[in-house]
């Protein structure tokens, strides 16, 4: 039998489009909102001294939960699809954010504190920013302001 791996997290691509084949996860029974996706931004770093100047090296990412991500298939259409397809973008808007906090630091060797803070406001612009988009959009029932937004966020992924 050949071994088969679940994936249990993607990592943000520009050439990756969701499919509603994507979204996993069971449908909370509770739930009123016709779709859920889970991203996050996850990070990692090391540290060394280079000619006596503590540097950092580090990796911020993206990332897709499909087994914790759904949708309602009778409230949903390629509209909707879309949407959801923002909420991942504008993660990695985000953890490019964080990325470039990250690059003009200045670290003292307090460094896993100093990373921590940074990923927490980081994390709070982000839920800040994706409930004014939700909220906006009305959750992408209003048409004309979610095609302002997905034009928005195509030209800030392109910087």
């Amino acid at each position: 039998m050949p071994y088969v791996q679940c994936q249990e997290l993607v990592s943000w691509d520009p050439n990756f489009r969701f499919t509603w084949n994507d979204f996993k996860g069971d449908v909370p029974i509770t739930s009123g909102a016709a779709a859920t996706t889970a991203s996050g931004i996850t990070y990692r770093f090391s540290t060394f001294y280079e000619n006596d100047e503590l540097k950092v090296d580090y990796n911020v990412y993206a990332y897709f939960y499909p087994t914790k991500s759904w949708y309602k298939p009778k409230l949903c259409n390629d509209v909707t699809l879309l949407h959801e397809q923002l909420h991942f973008d504008i993660t990695e808007i985000y953890a490019r954010k964080m990325r470039k906090q990250l690059a003009e630091t200045k670290f003292t060797k307090n460094v896993k504190e100093e990373i921590k803070k940074i990923y927490k406001a980081t994390i709070r612009q982000l839920n800040d920013f994706q409930n004014k988009y939700d909220s906006e959009t009305n959750y992408s029932r209003n048409l004309p302001v979610q095609e302002r937004w997905v034009k928005e966020v195509e030209l800030a992924l392109e910087k």
